[in-house]
């Protein structure tokens, strides 16, 4: 399972642990792989400071990272209310009732306060994220949105710092590695969250024929066993990013609210039960299936808005599908890996699984 990209990383396995959840990336760098921290949902920077001195604290010295969401360019950008005023009435009547049809009781007074959504889809929030991220010692940052800022990759490199960036097409690596990232991770559609439209058996050898020789590739979307990191391998790739897979771990639900009827929904769900679509962000992303994407579907469902101002649409919503803990009704990314799970494990036991299994398939290979 070693490659060249986990002597770089000082790791055991070549596995990169997307997550929103500070125990399970923490898990993830305990168990020999590289967790990388998810820092898109802190509204305050200070959250994001808080979980990283707990992974400081709780990764046994064992290198993670952390990933942001930043456009290469700074996009023109108002205040909350500036933005807020730009979501069409109309658009917060179709939340509004689509909720009370569903059944989704509003927040309770003390937790209504705080109703912007997360902020950070922002460029200005990100940069925050980046800059708390420098005053610790991550060894990646990853960027969602494809290269960071040109200052950020060398702020970056100034401390040793590797940076990987998230493609979907071959244009996007090539143009990414022209800027100076470290990393590709080649992400297929089967992917949950934000995700392009060709497959990760298409993608993966693609990237690697444009870029591999020139920075390594990770393999991402629908990967969450040992013969799927053996065949990520096969096809080139230095090591594999996985996301989903994560989402049904016990230590998952630590620290993170609503997450019952997620796991729920989760378990319930096979491969087909996911869909891609912009209700999320206002970029495509791919999400499990629930009566909340089937109401953005129906006829006369408002057409969801760019990015940022569909989150702040759908925010508080988000929060209070949470609250709600209806498996039913659940707004959350997801890949079609889904399907494989049915049971909650621990982070150690899925890496030491899919070690095993890789192990094993490389070695019915050589016969």
């Amino acid at each position: 399972m070693r490659t060249d990209l986990c002597d770089r990383l000082g790791i055991e396995h070549p596995i990169f642990g997307f997550t929103p959840s500070e125990h399970v990336a923490a898990a993830v760098s305990r168990a020999g792989g590289l967790g990388v921290l998810g820092a898109v949902r802190y509204n305050d920077p200070a959250g994001l400071a808080a979980a990283l001195d707990w992974m400081d604290a709780n990764t046994d010295g064992r290198p993670y990272g952390v990933d942001v969401v930043m456009p290469m360019k700074a996009p023109t950008e108002g205040s909350i209310g500036d933005l807020s005023a730009l979501v069409p009435p109309a658009h917060r009547d179709f939340v509004e009732k689509t909720l009370h049809e569903l059944g989704v009781p509003p927040l309770p007074a003390e937790d209504s306060a705080d109703q912007e959504g997360v902020l950070g889809w922002l460029h200005s929030v990100a940069r925050a994220h980046v800059e708390i991220a420098l005053e610790h010692r991550p060894a990646l940052i990853a960027n969602a949105l494809g290269s960071p800022p040109a200052d950020v990759i060398g702020q970056a490199h100034d401390r040793g710092i590797l940076v990987a960036a998230l493609a979907g097409r071959v244009d996007h690596a090539r143009r990414q590695v022209a800027d100076g990232v470290d990393i590709v991770v080649a992400q297929g559609s089967e992917a949950g969250g934000h995700t392009g439209e060709v497959g990760t058996m298409v993608l993966v050898p693609e990237i690697v024929d444009a870029v591999g020789d020139q920075v390594p590739v990770l393999a991402a979307g629908g990967i969450g066993s040992g013969r799927q990191v053996t065949a990520a391998l096969a096809l080139g790739a230095s090591g594999v990013w996985m996301g989903s897979t994560w989402l049904l771990t016990s230590e998952y639900g630590e620290g993170l609210p609503g997450q019952t009827a997620v796991s729920r929904a989760l378990l319930n769900a096979s491969s087909s039960d996911t869909v891609r679509a912009r209700i999320y962000s206002g970029k495509m992303a791919r999400l499990v299936k629930s009566k909340w994407t089937e109401a953005w579907a129906a006829p006369g469902a408002p057409d969801p808005l760019p990015m940022p101002l569909q989150n702040l649409l759908v925010g508080e919503a988000h929060r209070r599908i949470a609250a709600a803990d209806d498996p039913e009704v659940v707004a959350m990314p997801a890949g079609q890996i889904i399907g494989r799970f049915d049971t909650l494990r621990p982070v150690a036991d899925v890496i030491a699984d899919i070690v095993q299994e890789a192990e094993e398939t490389r070695a019915r290979l050589a016969k």
